[in-house]
């Protein structure tokens, strides 16, 4: 039997068992599309969940008050032994590296515009805190770049609380009432939707210094320190911290680089999505055996054809490449099925559910279809030992 031959063999007899041709073909195929679904999902909320952290940009460093230890976490302003203050955030723009610093506090507080009032999140901000996230303004302008220490009682609205208090009217010079204080308007944002949960179009943007009043707070929640692009962050966190231990007299705050946030959690959400592929990879672990078992079942069944071509002159080795043959055949067959049903499947639910990430990685789905043409091998090789192994007279007798 020369090659040609042998391939027409293991051609006709998988056409000539169409049902256990497709039983065995199918186990690998649902193993496949198992795991290109999952890592397609996996893959695709790792993309999503690092580009929501890394749309406001990567080169900012978060300082908070009180110092991280090994036995809890940050108490914030409450437990530090000094606050953090705008003070602070003017020092840190000292540094060689700075780009923009800013004091930020968050809160609660009920407006009032127009004879309408509503809760919103109302943000103490700094005049550099739009060019550090990469925030844009539609309308107006954002913050001036006052003094620090006694801004002007301006506010910016975010798009969604423009909607609501102004409508299609120009909200420009209008008076809006944060809390107790009154602010004139000077800005609309333009519009960022959600972000993690959290609506950054039902916001306002107020100056730290008003926030710090209208809350009755001493001390701002944190300073972010964006640095320039190429400088190293190692550099730029201990020059963070040389300039806040001389103000301070001791470390009591923390410096937490962004860069290093995103590091370790893209390594989570990558074993994350690798153990999400093993769980995919599990379904084609037992079509696996559902092929050795089918295989054996064909040897079983086609004994007197083994004795017939061990007759005519076909060699162990030949019997043992038709099995292989067959087996690698199948497996292939089961994996491009299984690789085009997880693939449709993956790019219908991208276009039809709303929001749902969904990113195939390509190099996942070639590792799959690898494993089945190996997993196909393996099945084959025990059958196909079983096979040469017939004594052609005792095969022959069986017919």
């Amino acid at each position: 039997m020369n090659i040609p031959d042998t391939f027409q063999f293991a051609f006709r007899s998988l056409t000539a068992h169409r049902l256990r041709t497709v039983l065995s073909a199918s186990g690998i195929a649902i193993g496949i599309a198992a795991v290109i679904l999952l890592t397609a999902i996996g893959d695709g909320i790792q993309r999503f969940v690092l580009a929501e952290f890394t749309q406001f940009g990567t080169n900012i460093v978060t300082i908070t008050p009180g110092k991280i230890n090994t036995h809890g976490g940050s108490l914030g302003a409450i437990g530090s032994a000094r606050l953090l203050t705008i003070e602070d955030a003017m020092a840190l723009k000292q540094s060689r590296y700075a780009q923009f610093t800013n004091a930020s506090v968050v809160g609660n507080a009920e407006i009032r515009a127009q004879g309408r009032s509503r809760r919103v999140t109302a943000y103490g901000q700094g005049p550099d805190f739009a060019k550090a996230f990469n925030m844009q303004v539609e309308i107006g302008q954002f913050l001036p770049d006052d003094d620090p220490r006694n801004p002007r009682a301006y506010v910016v609205l975010g798009a969604k609380v423009r909607t609501e208090l102004f409508g299609d009217a120009n909200p420009l010079g209008a008076l809006l009432q944060v809390g107790g204080s009154r602010f004139r308007v000077i800005g609309v944002m333009a519009s960022k939707g959600q972000v993690l949960g959290f609506d950054l179009d039902d916001t306002v943007f107020i100056p730290t210094t008003r926030a710090l009043e209208v809350f009755n707070r001493q001390g701002v929640m944190e300073i972010q320190f964006s640095y320039l692009p190429d400088a190293p962050v190692q550099a730029v966190a201990d020059d963070i911290r040389r300039i806040l231990i001389a103000r301070h007299g001791r470390e009591d705050f923390t410096v937490k680089p962004q860069q290093q946030m995103l590091n370790t959690l893209s390594t989570v959400l990558s074993v994350l999505k690798f153990a999400v592929a093993a769980l995919g990879g599990i379904s084609l672990i037992v079509g696996g055996v559902g092929m050795v078992t089918l295989m054996h079942i064909a040897v079983s069944e086609r004994v007197s054809e083994i004795g017939l071509l061990t007759a005519m002159g076909a060699t162990r080795a030949h019997i043992r490449w038709l099995f292989l043959l067959e087996s690698t055949a199948l497996s292939t067959l089961g994996g491009t099925t299984g690789l085009l049903i997880g693939a449709g499947i993956a790019w219908l639910l991208k276009f039809l559910v709303s929001g749902l990430p969904v990113n195939i990685p390509w190099s996942f789905v070639l590792g799959a279809l690898g494993l089945s043409m190996l997993i196909g091998l393996a099945a084959g090789v025990v059958p196909a030992m079983r096979a040469a192994k017939l004594n052609p007279v005792d095969a022959l007798r069986t017919e």
